[in-house]
């Protein structure tokens, strides 16, 4: 039976925790760690979206999930799937993948690790502050609050292209752990410790 992956607290180079009124924008090395470490760490940060009006919004980010690639049977590179949709995984740590689902709803993914290792973290719930608390509490509605659509998928993060992330501006978010929604088909993956939450958060999507 394959144990489920657990993250690593090794090898971690952490942003200075600084105030939301300077806050940092995170490089692209900063995905380029072991997957669920960079889905823990995301809790607390700040999605941010440059909208169609030149408005910044910026939304902390709750919930994630981590993929890990060709050995994940909930990951859409599982056994080293290489299609179309699924080629923009395999490319730089801080890759934008968005993709469609049941014809509806965009769903947001950062890539992470090494260039030709297939992971991401799925972004299933931020918190814009001053909205109420479920109007970003689930993939697909996060997505539309933030107007974020195919015509970021395959580009890096960053101000230019109108997507990025910050860094938390509070230490000691309190994160827990669980099994990832929707995915039971993917025998014991299915029970992989790979969703990660913002203990007690109204705006966690499960």
């Amino acid at each position: 039976m394959q144990k489920s992956p657990t993250p690593s607290n090794t090898a971690i180079s952490q942003p200075e925790q600084v105030g939301s009124n300077s806050a940092q924008v995170l490089a692209h090395d900063w995905f380029r760690r072991p997957t669920a470490v960079v889905a823990s760490d995301l809790i607390g940060c700040y999605l941010c979206r440059r909208m169609d009006d030149g408005q910044v919004v910026r939304a902390m980010i709750t919930e994630t999930e981590a993929y890990l690639g060709v050995g994940d049977a909930a990951c859409h590179a599982f056994e080293g799937r290489h299609t179309p949709r699924t080629s923009v995984m395999y490319k730089e740590a801080g890759t934008i993948y968005v993709y469609l689902i049941y014809g509806l709803h965009y769903l947001l993914n950062i890539v992470t690790t090494e260039i030709g290792q297939p992971e991401a973290v799925l972004i299933r719930a931020v918190h814009v502050d001053g909205e109420p608390v479920k109007t970003g509490a689930g993939p697909a509605k996060l997505t539309k609050r933030l107007n974020i659509d195919k015509r970021l998928n395959n580009h890096l993060l960053g101000e230019q292209v109108g997507l990025w992330v910050e860094n938390k501006a509070q230490a000691n978010i309190p994160v827990s752990v669980a099994k990832r929604v929707g995915i039971d088909y993917a025998g014991e993956a299915a029970h992989w410790l790979m969703r990660f939450y913002w203990t007690g958060h109204g705006s966690v999507s499960k």
